[in-house]
């Protein structure tokens, strides 16, 4: 199946972002911790990613500055020295600082950043979508092992729904066919004439609604809507923590739809040794959607700082 290009993930903005990224711009101001920490993330300080110390960086939205200090703290872990520039921007920005050695490591999404390389690209399986990636990337750069964990569009139903219609976080699109006619479905304006929303939804998995509600793009009307009951489906992220809130149950897409959003580590290629790649390609091996949820949503429901919730975590998986 062919998909539309993911949105790009560094204008996605998660509930709580907010809080996160100021605190980062305050701490960066502030000239708090090493110097290396306090450095002007959106300073080009050429090769600053070769040497001893690995500059981890991160885009401007909670869950990749959380990724961020799950791949420092694992690199840590293994004796290597880390840096951080977090919250610092777009995939416009970070790509050519990535290019020119001013961070070494970044949290990226392996579909949005293809649709970023090769807008044009299809995208039919994980393992394709990474393929192209390594065709497209500068040279300078190096794709790591993409983990199953995702954070992508889902048609997600409200706690109500699923009991009324016997669905659990194991039903898929296709089990929602015969409820679809009752439902209310929201999501942002394109959703309602993208391949990636209901005209997919059709095609793909015969799913006809009683009607479409325009929200916005997963955000906070779309996420209100279905908590109220207002619509008893909608276009919600697969880890976005709301998720956890109201126990909303997301419908597995085996079709792929809705694309690919892998987490993956990009890499300067000279910047990183073998052991710090095999340490980012551990994390991978372990870090699923469900677990990325539950750690979205302790820092961003619990308020739990997020380098805080890496450390417990790579504890437990046995990666530090």
């Amino acid at each position: 199946m062919t998909s539309n290009a993911p949105r790009s993930r560094s204008i996605r903005k998660h509930p709580g972002v907010a809080g996160v990224a100021l605190a980062a711009t305050a701490a960066l101001l502030a000239g708090c911790g090493s110097s290396d920490d306090a450095s002007d993330p959106l300073k080009e300080d050429k090769g600053s990613g070769s040497g001893d110390t690995v500059v981890v960086g991160s885009n401007n939205f909670a869950e990749s500055i959380l990724l961020a200090d799950i791949y420092g703290e694992a690199l840590k872990a293994k004796g290597i020295k880390v840096s951080y520039k977090p919250n610092i921007g777009s995939r416009e920005t970070t790509y050519g600082l990535l290019k020119n050695g001013s961070i070494t490591v970044l949290p990226e999404y392996n579909g949005s950043l293809l649709a970023y390389l090769d807008p044009k690209a299809e995208q039919k399986s994980a393992d394709a979508v990474n393929a192209a990636v390594k065709t497209k990337l500068d040279s300078t750069l190096t794709l790591l092992e993409s983990s199953p964990a995702e954070d992508k569009d889902s048609v997600s139903i409200n706690a109500a729904t699923a009991k009324k219609y016997s669905l659990t976080a194991e039903s898929t699109l296709a089990d929602l066919k015969d409820a679809a006619p009752e439902l209310v479905i929201g999501g942002s304006p394109e959703f309602q004439t993208r391949q990636q929303g209901l005209l997919g939804l059709k095609s793909v998995y015969g799913l006809e609604f009683k009607s479409f509600k325009a929200l916005d793009a997963g955000g906070p009307l779309t996420q209100a809507a279905l908590t109220k009951n207002t619509v008893q489906a909608a276009d919600i992220f697969t880890t976005d923590p709301t998720i956890t809130k109201e126990k909303f149950v997301v419908l597995k897409d085996p079709e792929n739809l809705f694309g690919f959003a892998n987490v993956t580590p990009l890499a300067y290629k000279s910047g990183l040794s073998q052991e710090g790649v095999d340490a980012l390609n551990a994390v991978s091996a372990k870090l699923d959607t469900v677990t990325l949820l539950d750690l979205d949503s302790q820092v961003q429901l619990d308020n739990k700082d997020p380098l805080d919730v890496a450390k417990a975590w790579l504890k437990s998986a046995g990666l530090s």
